[in-house]
């Protein structure tokens, strides 16, 4: 039996290995999505083009648009002159947000009088938006709170009520002091670009085999169809867990990912995670009669297992049933985990129902997916 096996992997890398095209596929593109990924997948908002329409024009509001457009955040393209030409900038997409500071800004801040700055942004791209709006506020705040505390200092009343204590909060981010979302996400695409390369080649290595007739000549050799299925799975896991090693070295000295937790746990959950996608090819090598038939069942499963596993939308703002669904989803479980290993060094003791329930999921599909195989041969 396992010299039938061992006869079965290499057959399997002799395949892989003889096609250069094949290699880059399975060696090069993880470590290029990486890349692209990596840089492209971003919620940070930088540079946000704006419109200026500065009514007060006084050393208090040039100081106000001064630390806008020194903070990074926004990008100060044009002074206005009234509001049709805001409207009209808005309206093109020239600018994603316009600042209007209304007359008599700079007396009000003096004499402690609550003012108002409007603030219109592009709402079209709701992330963007909310995200400018909160860097606009909380600029605006800290420049008025300096305000405030000058003119408290300069005040001769020591009961005045400038002088009351106000309530002062501190924040700290823990796990991503930075706030990087490239920390957040990095360890996402590796989980998701490892899902893809290991799906495709478990779906298509069966399907080949039945496309170009060899699957006859196998099935009258004395391999049995659990070591056939053994045969063409193992060596595409082995394949997987080295293109995780490798886009982990990426992550971590090319984009300079942390790993604050045990980096030995890594391939324990790797092999649990493998085992659930590997089932889910091995499902979608019965159903397809031809490799194009299983390239579009993958991706008809891997893009909802993308858009359902948290890695872009959390999944407690999702309904009731969709949320359900998840639960069917390896993704879900294994993105806690690796985000738990590389930001807040999480051990066994806070992973373990995601890898028991990633375990139960994929002992469950590949026994589903091993069974209907063994039928489909037999």
């Amino acid at each position: 039996m396992f010299e039938r096996i061992k006869q079965m992997i290499i057959k399997e890398f002799i395949h892989v290995f003889r096609d250069r095209r094949m290699i880059a596929i399975v060696f090069v593109t993880p470590v290029l999505q990486l890349l692209v990924f990596g840089y492209a997948v971003t919620t940070d908002v930088k540079e946000i083009s704006t419109a200026v329409y500065d009514l007060d024009r006084s050393y208090e509001s040039r100081e106000l648009v001064r630390r806008l457009e020194s903070s990074g955040y926004f990008n100060i393209r044009y002074f206005i002159k009234n509001n049709y030409e805001m409207q009209e900038l808005l309206d093109a997409g020239k600018v994603a947000a316009a600042i209007q500071i209304n007359r008599n800004f700079s007396s009000e801040l003096k004499n402690n009088k609550e003012t108002e700055i409007q603030m219109l942004v592009d709402g079209t791209d709701s992330n963007t938006a909310t995200i400018a709006m909160d860097y606009a506020n909380r600029i605006i705040g800290m420049y008025a709170k300096e305000i405030k505390t000058y003119n408290v200092s300069k005040s001769s009343n020591p009961l005045s009520p400038s002088l009351k204590a106000g309530l002062d909060v501190q924040t700290r981010a823990w796990y991503n002091p930075d706030l990087k979302s490239r920390n957040y996400n990095v360890p996402a695409v590796i989980a998701i670009v490892i899902m893809l390369t290991c799906l495709l080649l478990t779906s298509m290595a069966v399907v080949r085999e039945r496309e170009i007739g060899t699957m006859e000549q196998l099935m009258v050799t004395p391999v049995k169809p659990l070591e056939l299925i053994l045969g063409k799975t193992i060596p595409f896991a082995l394949i997987s867990f080295f293109d995780v090693f490798l886009v982990t070295f990426v992550a971590v000295f090319w984009f300079d990912i942390p790993i604050k937790g045990q980096i030995l746990l890594m391939p324990l959950n790797t092999a649990i995670y493998l085992l659930s996608v590997l089932g889910i090819g091995l499902f979608i090598s019965t159903i397809a009669r031809t490799q194009q038939q299983a390239m579009m069942a993958t991706f008809l499963f891997y893009i909802p297992a993308v858009l359902l596993s948290g890695f872009m939308f959390p999944i407690e703002n999702m309904p009731e049933i969709i949320q359900f669904l998840t639960y069917i989803n390896p993704l879900r479980y294994f993105l806690v985990i690796i985000r738990g290993i590389f930001l807040k060094g999480n051990g066994m003791s806070m992973l373990w129902q995601q890898m028991f329930a990633l375990l139960i999921l994929g002992i469950s599909v590949i026994t589903i997916s091993s069974l209907r195989f063994k039928k489909r041969l037999e």
